[in-house]
C-alpha cells in the first residue's frame, strides 16, 4: 500500500503547479464572497422569515416541533442566542408531544448550543438526565453530542489535568459515536474520519472522505465539516499545499451557507500569516472575530482573540513596511528629478554650442552660395527658355480648358433662362410663347454645335487620339465614331480625361450625363484595356507628348 501511494504522490508531482493555481482561484472567490456577504445573509434570513411565519400560523404540537427544530438547525451555526431560544420551544414542543425520541432529540439540540455558549454545567446536566433506550436510533447522536462538550471543555480546561480528563471522556464517546451511528450515515462517516485522524491513519481518511465529498449537495451543513477533515489529514501528511485548498473548501462552504461559528477560516488565515499573505490573513481573522461575535460562539471567540493580535501587528508592520517603501520611493524620484534637471541644464548648454557651431557653418555656406551664382545664373537662363515652351503648351490646354468652361456656362444659364421663361408663359395666356419655351431643338442644337466645336478643337491639339487611344486597348475593342461624327461619348469622357479633367461629376455635368453613367463608360473602357487596368487613365493622359 505504501508503494501505490509512493507511486501516486510521483504520478501528481506535474500537477502541484496546477494545484496552486486551483488554491489561488478558491482565495479569490472567498474574496468575493466575503465582499458580497449581504447577499449571503439575505438568502439565510428570508429562510427564517418563512419558517416563523409558519410557526404564528400553526397550533398544531408536532408541526411545532418540526417547525422549532428548523428554526433550531438554521440557527445553530448563525446566531446562537436565538437557536438556544428555538432549541427551549422545541423542547416545550416535544414535551406535548410525549414521543420519547423526539424529547431526546430536543434535548441533545439544547446541549449542543449550549457548548457552543459555554454553558457546559447546564449542558452536563442535561446530559446526565437524558435517558436513551438500547434500542433507540439516538444513542449515536446522545455519544456524539457527548464527544463535543467533553472536547469544548478540553479547549477551555484550566490545567493541563483537566485537559486530558476531558479529551479522554471526549475520545470514549466518539469512540462509541463510530459504534451506534449506521454505517451509511454521514454522521458515521464523519466520527470514523475523526477516529482516523485521532490514530494518526489519514490515507484511511482520504480513502473514506474523498469519494464521498463529490455526492454531497453544496446546501449540505456537512459539506464544510468533511472538507475541514480532509483539510486535517493533508495536515498530517505534511501536504501544506492541498491542506491548504480543502480548508479554502471549507471556508468557502461555510461562507456560502452563512454560518457564523466556523473553525476553517480562522486556521486558513493563520497559513497564510505563515506564507507571508499578511493582508489576506488579516481580512479573514477579522471577518472569523466579526462572525463569532455575531454568533455569540464564545469558544470560537477565545480561540480568534488569541490569534488576531499576532496577525493584526503583523498587518500593522506590514503597512509600516509599505509606508517607508513609499518614502523611499518619492525620495528617490525626487533624486531622479533633480539628476534629470541638470542633464537638461547640460543638454541646454550644449544645444547653445551647437548654434554656434551652425552660424559659422551658414557663413559657409553663403561663400558657397556665392561660387554658385554663376552657375545658377547659367541654368536660369536655360530653365527659362524651357518654361517659354512648356507655358505655350500649358496655355494651349488652359485655353481649352477655359472654353469648355465657358461653353458649359452658357449652356446653363441658357437653360436656366428656358425655365423662367416657363414660369412666366405658364402664368400668362399666350400659348404660342409656352410652345417655344418648352421646345429642346434649340438647345438640342445649340449642344451638338458646341460638341462638335469641343471635337473639332480637341482633334486639331491631338490629331492622332483616336488612333493612339485606340492602340490602349485590346484588338477587337477598338472605338470608332459613326459617320458624321469626329468623336462619340466614349472618346469625349476620355478627351475630357486627357485634359485633366478626371472628375466623374464634372465629365457628368458637361456631357449631360448621370454620374453613375460616367462611371460605367470608365469602368468598361478600363476593362477593355490592352495593358494593366489600374494604368489605363496614365496611358491615355500621355496620348500626344510624343508628337508635341
Amino acid at each position: 500500500m505504501n508503494h501505490f501511494l509512493l507511486f501516486v504522490t510521483i504520478l501528481l508531482l506535474p500537477c502541484s503547479s496546477l494545484a496552486q493555481k486551483n488554491s489561488d482561484a478558491l482565495l479569490s472567490e472567498i474574496d468575493q464572497t466575503i465582499e458580497n456577504n449581504s447577499f449571503y445573509t439575505k438568502n439565510k434570513e428570508k429562510e427564517i422569515t418563512q419558517l416563523k411565519s409558519l410557526l404564528r400560523k400553526n397550533s398544531i404540537p408536532i408541526s411545532r416541533y418540526e417547525i422549532t427544530q428548523k428554526l433550531y438547525i438554521n440557527y445553530s451555526s448563525y446566531q446562537s442566542d436565538s437557536a438556544l431560544a428555538y432549541a427551549r420551544k422545541n423542547l416545550q414542543a416535544a414535551k406535548i408531544v410525549k414521543e420519547s425520541d423526539k424529547l431526546n432529540q430536543s434535548e441533545i439540540n439544547l446541549v449542543s448550543i449550549m457548548g457552543t455558549l459555554g454553558m457546559y454545567k447546564e449542558a452536563i446536566d442535561i446530559l446526565n438526565s437524558i435517558t436513551i433506550s438500547p434500542n433507540s436510533s439516538l444513542k449515536g447522536a446522545f455519544y456524539g453530542v457527548s464527544k463535543t462538550i467533553y472536547g469544548q471543555m478540553a479547549d477551555n480546561a484550566s490545567s493541563q489535568q483537566e485537559k486530558e480528563k476531558y479529551l479522554l471522556l471526549s475520545k470514549k464517546y466518539r469512540d462509541s459515536c463510530v459504534a451506534y451511528y449506521p454505517t451509511n450515515s454521514v454522521s458515521y462517516i464523519i466520527a470514523k474520519a475523526d477516529w482516523n485522524l485521532d490514530h494518526k491513519k489519514p490515507d484511511e481518511t482520504l480513502r473514506l472522505l474523498l469519494p464521498y465529498f463529490p455526492k454531497i449537495h453544496h446546501s449540505n451543513s456537512n459539506r464544510p465539516i468533511i472538507s475541514y477533515i480532509i483539510s486535517q489529514a493533508y495536515k498530517q501528511k505534511n501536504d501544506r499545499l492541498k491542506e491548504k485548498k480543502w480548508l479554502s473548501i471549507s471556508a468557502l462552504s461555510d461562507l456560502h451557507l452563512s454560518k457564523k461559528e466556523y473553525i476553517s477560516l480562522r486556521s486558513l488565515a493563520f497559513l497564510l500569516y505563515e506564507d507571508g499573505d499578511i493582508e489576506r490573513a488579516y481580512t479573514y481573522i477579522k471577518r472569523s472575530l466579526d462572525d463569532a461575535v455575531l454568533c455569540n460562539a464564545r469558544l470560537r471567540t477565545y480561540e480568534i482573540s488569541k490569534m488576531l493580535p499576532i496577525i493584526s501587528e503583523s498587518y500593522q508592520q506590514q503597512n509600516e513596511t509599505n509606508k517607508f517603501q513609499l518614502v523611499i520611493f518619492l525620495i528617490s524620484a525626487g533624486f531622479l528629478v533633480l539628476v534629470l534637471l541638470a542633464l537638461l541644464f547640460l543638454l541646454f548648454k550644449q544645444m547653445k554650442k551647437l548654434a554656434t557651431a551652425k552660424k559659422e557653418l551658414s557663413l559657409s555656406n553663403d561663400k558657397l552660395s556665392e561660387l554658385n551664382s554663376e552657375l545658377n545664373t547659367f541654368n536660369e537662363k536655360l530653365n527659362l527658355s524651357n518654361n517659354t515652351l512648356s507655358e505655350a503648351n500649358f496655355l494651349k490646354e488652359i485655353y481649352i480648358g477655359r472654353y469648355m468652361d465657358q461653353s458649359s456656362d452658357y449652356l446653363g444659364k441658357l437653360d436656366e433662362y428656358q425655365r423662367k421663361l416657363n414660369v412666366l408663359a405658364t402664368t400668362g395666356k399666350i400659348n404660342d410663347l409656352v410652345n417655344t419655351v418648352k421646345s429642346k431643338d434649340y438647345i438640342e442644337n445649340e449642344l451638338k454645335e458646341f460638341y462638335a466645336n469641343f471635337d473639332k478643337t480637341f482633334l486639331q491639339l491631338f490629331p492622332d487620339f483616336i488612333r493612339e487611344f485606340n492602340d490602349l486597348l485590346i484588338p477587337n475593342e477598338k472605338i470608332h465614331p459613326k459617320e458624321g461624327e469626329q468623336l462619340n461619348t466614349e472618346l469625349r469622357i476620355f478627351a475630357l480625361i486627357r485634359l485633366g479633367i478626371k472628375d466623374s461629376a464634372k465629365i457628368a455635368v458637361f456631357l449631360r450625363y448621370s454620374i453613375s453613367t460616367i462611371y460605367n463608360y470608365r469602368s468598361q473602357l478600363k476593362n477593355k484595356s490592352a495593358g494593366p487596368r489600374d494604368e489605363f487613365e496614365e496611358r491615355v493622359m500621355q496620348i500626344g507628348t510624343n508628337s508635341k
